[in-house]
């Protein structure tokens, strides 16, 4: 027969076994999440040329603080993306000013073919984010645009935000458009759980640091993202116009690679302007 403290061996070894099987499934799930919007955006956005994966000219190893710190002022690092390396789907609208405010807030307002978005954005937070936006919602960047992906499974994101995603039906380059100029990543909420709760706004990068582009993605569910996207600001209304876009589903083409597909309710953003800062 077998003893008593072979038997308790056994029991150890096989509860040691299980939370080791346990923990190696718990990471390869996060490998999974993180590569939803870390390879879903390699795939809009890398797909174009490899001028999006040069990504680290600017930025430390700390998690992408864009502005230099102190004063009421941010020294925003832009890193433009050569003239040879540019794509169909890039739309150069210049640089916006490397100096831009850290003080007061902005209201974002996405009016779409079906009815408004609005956002709050705390300049002190993301200075160099809040004035790419800026920037680029005077040149009319954002007008006319189709969000692109919508994720129902695990992260629960809709992405908008590709300057070329446009007109009547998808294209293969739908999701790869971005401005001439690309920028390291800032207000990281890695002190948050889940990183990504619902309401939130943050913005697209391609997985590599310092690649986050014009690309946004509004999160509809608690969202279970490693903290590696800018979060950019909060939806103050508009939530129910995402949820009925969620609720609609999405065709499945990106369901092989990076997850999700177009949505099958069309949202297209008319027009995209940032108020003056207050406060």
């Amino acid at each position: 027969m077998t003893s008593t403290r072979e038997r308790q061996r056994a029991a150890a070894r096989a509860r040691l076994e299980k939370e080791m099987a346990e923990r190696s499934t718990r990471a390869r799930k996060r490998r999974q999440t993180q590569a939803v919007v870390g390879a879903g955006v390699v795939l809009l956005l890398v797909v174009a040329g490899t001028a999006w994966l040069a990504t680290n000219l600017i930025g430390d190893d700390s998690g992408g603080d864009t502005a230099a710190q102190g004063g009421s002022t941010a020294e925003c690092g832009w890193v433009e993306i050569p003239a040879g390396e540019r794509t169909p789907t890039t739309k150069d609208v210049g640089l916006p000013d490397a100096q831009q405010s850290r003080v007061g807030t902005q209201t974002m307002t996405i009016t779409t073919n079906l009815g408004p978005i609005t956002a709050r954005i705390d300049r002190a937070a993301v200075p160099c984010t809040a004035g790419s936006f800026t920037h680029l919602a005077e040149q009319n960047f954002f007008d006319n645009t189709k969000c692109h992906r919508l994720v129902t499974e695990g992260i629960k994101v809709l992405q908008c935000g590709d300057p070329s995603s446009t007109g009547d039906g998808w294209r293969e380059t739908d999701g790869t458009g971005g401005p001439a100029y690309r920028m390291p990543e800032e207000n990281l909420p890695t002190d948050k759980r889940p990183p990504y709760e619902a309401g939130v706004i943050a913005m697209a990068n391609s997985g590599q640091p310092s690649s986050t582009g014009s690309q946004f993605f509004i999160v509809y569910g608690d969202s279970p993202l490693d903290p590696n996207y800018t979060v950019l600001g909060t939806i103050t209304g508009g939530m129910d116009i995402v949820n009925d876009v969620a609720k609609a589903g999405d065709d499945g083409a990106f369901a092989q690679s990076a997850g999700g597909g177009h949505p099958k309710k069309e949202i297209v953003i008319t027009d995209l302007t940032m108020s003056a800062a207050t406060g």
